[in-house]
């Protein structure tokens, strides 16, 4: 069946709401069975065209992300625009060469035969996203599921409305709706998506909604992909650079107003250096911020009043050392570090997802390994040490999403590396060639010859087991 790309309008899904979301489904699978997003030179031309259409409203972009979050531009666009850029670039670049069909060894006992496998793309996939960092985590999936050769519909969150607003009209300025669509909305419009029968569903969001989709998932035995959260520890040695780790677990909590899933969500530092780097952490939020970090351009907001609600209530407990300062009236936390915690506290119950950072000591390496190890895995874990070993034995003997040594946040940024969650904290993973092959399903091909056909593995069966047991072992 031939589609033409320029047969349906994205204005159908603007103007219809959750009524297009049928319509549109058929579209793209129409669309998808046309087999025009298998070929690759149709995938790179089409990066292209988001890229240009992400270069061109950058300052709308920007805009939205400051009206949303408060965020510095200089913020916005490494977070954010620079992180999606740089993920077109690596795809436009390699995306030949991932496309390949992959040779792989085949077993002597299956003389004459070659093996390989096909990446081939999934069909329909559903993105959902999420308000922290709604530009960068809708688009870079988005990305990965175009490389792949889907069509995607994608929800922006609601709860960003202004950068969702934006990213609506960059996909429907820019495509057709039966190859990629943008439904804005609610809790409605989720609901709606998920009850359609989608061929790959990838979210982003609290565990809680992840267990919720993952539900609606089930009911049509559909993958998925799930970057959710949890509580990421930050582990201090007492062999450490004192400033540089203090700037370091600064900047990670911060980035955002502290509303990162990776963000370091708590502090477990060694006894005897716990006090200077409190110390030097309280100097490292004045250099970033100033002295009032609430009139700081630099310092960004709450996303609403149940999240200012929620984080405030989680700073009753401990003794406050750093910040403590709240304003509703324009969702502002201060930067607050706070000491005395202890484990049952509300604080350590739930992710913060906010300027929070409560603290706990330690004098025994076992504490600290037992201690993270009685909770959910986490989506990142930090070790800051000059000791290898140290570190080493704590990476090895926990469990997380991912890791950094000596630093926050930043293993997300190499894009040869996949980011994702284990057990509670996420399924399934992705950036760079690993979006790539998320959104794609490695179909295994085996080529056998003709022309040699041995009997032995058809009935009557003429040889002994041990033979075949030799064979099996010997020939593998």
């Amino acid at each position: 069946m031939a589609v033409n790309i320029n047969e349906t309008s994205n204005d159908v899904v603007a103007m219809n709401g959750l009524a297009a979301i049928g319509k549109t489904m058929d579209s793209q699978r129409a669309f998808f069975k046309s087999g025009v997003t298998k070929e690759v030179d149709f995938r790179i031309a089409q990066l292209k065209k988001l890229r240009k259409a992400i270069v061109d409203k950058e300052a709308a972009i920007l805009d939205a992300l400051k009206a949303d979050l408060n965020k510095h531009k200089f913020e916005s666009y490494g977070t954010e625009i620079g992180f999606a850029l740089l993920e077109i670039d690596d795809c436009i670049k390699n995306l030949k060469k991932w496309a390949k069909p992959k040779k792989v060894k085949t077993a002597m006992f299956h003389f004459k035969a070659s093996s390989y496998v096909i990446s081939e793309p999934y069909g329909l996939t559903l993105i959902i996203a999420p308000w922290n960092y709604p530009f960068q985590l809708l688009m870079v999936p988005l990305i990965g599921a175009m490389a792949a050769g889907n069509c995607v519909m994608v929800k922006p969150s609601e709860l960003a409305p202004n950068t969702s607003r934006v990213c609506a009209d960059i996909i429907r300025d820019t495509f057709d709706s039966h190859y990629v669509a943008a439904f804005e909305g609610g809790v409605a419009t989720a609901q709606e998506l998920l009850r359609q029968k989608f061929d790959y569903i990838f979210f982003t969001g609290s565990t809680e909604v992840g267990k919720i989709v993952y539900q609606a998932a089930a009911r049509n035995l559909t993958p998925v992909t799930l970057e959710l959260g949890g509580k990421s520890p930050c582990i201090v040695d007492e062999n450490i650079k004192l400033d540089v780790t203090a700037k370091r677990i600064v900047w990670g909590k911060l980035v955002n107003a502290g509303q990162t899933c990776i963000a370091p969500d708590y502090l477990m530092v060694h006894s005897s250096v716990k006090d200077e780097l409190l110390e030097e952490m309280g100097k490292a939020v004045k250099k970033f911020y100033g002295e009032n970090p609430e009139e700081s351009k630099y310092y960004g907001r709450i996303i609403n009043e149940r999240h200012f609600d929620r984080i405030e209530r989680l700073m009753q407990a401990g003794n406050v050392v750093v910040g403590g300062e709240v304003n509703r009236d324009t969702k502002y936390i201060s930067p607050t570090i706070i000491d005395g915690i202890q484990p049952d506290d509300p604080v350590m119950q739930e992710e913060i997802f906010g300027p929070v950072l409560p603290v706990l000591e330690w004098t025994n390496v076992e504490e600290v390994v037992n201690f993270v190890n009685d909770r959910p895995k986490p989506l990142a874990l930090y070790v800051f040490s000059k000791n290898k070993a140290f570190a080493n034995q704590i990476l090895e003997e926990t469990s997380s999403g991912g890791a950094c040594v000596n630093d926050t946040l930043m293993h997300i940024a190499n894009p040869h590396m996949s980011f994702g969650g284990v057990g509670e904290s996420g399924i399934g993973g992705y950036h760079g060639s690993h979006s790539f092959d998320t959104f794609s399903h490695q179909k295994a091909v085996m080529d056998k010859s003709l022309a040699i056909d041995p009997p032995v593995r058809y009935a009557p069966y003429r040889h002994s087991l041990r033979f075949l047991k030799f064979v099996m072992s010997k020939f593998a």
